[in-house]
């Protein structure tokens, strides 16, 4: 009845008769693990490492890789540890020296006003951190306990330096200043100068620079070698190019970072049907560069598999000049629209360049032909016979 009155097409209708009820309409899609993933981390899992103590050997990069619980207790335990130790010998040295033991006063004390472990505990604390209250003290009576309020000092000081520096490092990492630079979510293969480019658009949104910033493309697939050996990963290096070419690039504004698909490039058998979430190819895109503000080194990274590359689109423009200055529209940041692009391999396209001409003739008869189809259709809405004027 529907189909009959137009609302729903009859080939749909259709279609939907000739499905199986019991054949589930949903299917789990089996999909080539990423190297490295969207936001730019290693999807790696490190196992079996019998060298455990090689991470001991560097111990401040061990403390800044850790998660925050983990540095938050080790920075709490280390100052209560230093002070526990530290008043443990205060008080063997109030002890050994008889300045606990009730009644006797006429003796001058090494440390004044220790009475009990607790006094010990307080008097710790005031010397690592400096506080001074004023009613403990160290007097001369006892170089010994001279000596244990230099090394304690000095021991207070290497915390404070350890654990203050692992705190910066962690809240200064380079790969916080790279959460705001970003990769279109897809990448897109079609025409330049009449060659089959790799595209992607790369952006900043911080008004703070990268400076030295460089861009490298990676590609990463399972090969096997003439003699057998199997590789799972095996990592490729293409060039990248951009408008004024080489890899270095001025990022005041989104760019479109291209690579040419010539005979030396690893895309160069890539065909439009072999872009689905099967085929074994993945593409990992790195930018490195120096923090403007800071002087970190900093380092983005992303990937597209095989399904996320757009054959025959093109990045729609974003960058538009407005009173007296460039607008960047990051809404349309990963937009893209289709474009005439051969649908064959650039292998193909370098073999035969009449592919080339035939698209370019028939993208030129496209626009004409549509033009003429819809002059046709048109009607006009009213007439004005000769009879009527007479």
């Amino acid at each position: 009845m529907l189909s009959r009155k137009g609302i729903i097409p009859e080939e749909y209708v259709l279609t939907r008769l000739a499905e199986d009820p019991t054949e589930p309409r949903y299917r789990a899609r089996e999909r080539r693990a990423r190297f490295v993933s969207k936001k730019g981390n290693c999807n790696v899992a490190h196992k079996n490492i019998r060298e455990q103590g090689r991470f001991l050997q560097d111990v401040f990069t061990t403390l800044v890789d850790l998660k925050w619980p983990h540095t938050l207790l080790i920075f709490t335990m280390s100052f209560l540890c230093s002070w526990l130790l530290f008043a443990m010998v205060w008080w063997l040295i109030a002890f050994s020296h008889g300045d606990l033991a009730p009644g006797e006063g006429t003796t001058v004390p090494c440390v004044t006003s220790i009475h009990s472990f607790s006094s010990a505990f307080l008097f710790s604390i005031e010397v690592q951190v400096t506080i001074g209250f004023g009613g403990r003290m160290v007097t001369e009576e006892c170089p010994l306990a001279i000596l244990i309020l230099i090394v304690q000092n000095i021991v207070g000081l290497m915390i404070n330096a350890i654990m203050l520096g692992c705190i910066f490092m962690k809240t200064a990492q380079a790969h916080r200043r790279a959460e705001t630079l970003i990769f279109s979510k897809h990448a897109v293969i079609t025409l330049r100068h009449g060659r089959l480019c790799f595209m992607l658009r790369v952006g900043d949104l911080r008004k703070s620079m990268i400076i030295s910033a460089t861009i490298h493309m990676q590609v990463v697939r399972k090969t096997t070698s003439p003699e057998g050996e199997v590789v799972p990963l095996h990592q490729v290096d293409i060039p990248m190019e951009n408008g004024v070419g080489g890899n270095s690039i001025f990022l005041v504004a989104p760019l479109i970072i291209y690579h040419v698909i010539d005979s030396n490039s690893p895309l160069y058998d890539l065909a439009p049907s072999d872009l689905h979430h099967h085929q074994d190819l993945e593409i990992i895109v790195i930018l490195e560069g120096v923090v403007e503000t800071t002087g970190i080194t900093t380092q983005a990274r992303t990937s597209y598999l095989a399904d996320e590359i757009l054959w025959g689109q093109r990045f729609v423009p974003i960058v538009a000049e407005e009173d007296g200055r460039y607008s960047v529209d990051y809404s349309k940041f990963g937009n893209t629209v289709k474009v005439p692009t051969p649908l064959c391999t650039a292998r193909q396209l370098d073999e035969d360049r009449s592919l080339l001409d035939a698209l370019a003739l028939a993208s030129a008869r496209g626009p004409l032909r549509k033009r003429s189809v819809a002059v046709a259709k048109a009607k006009p809405k009213f007439s004005i016979s000769p009879d009527s004027l007479s």
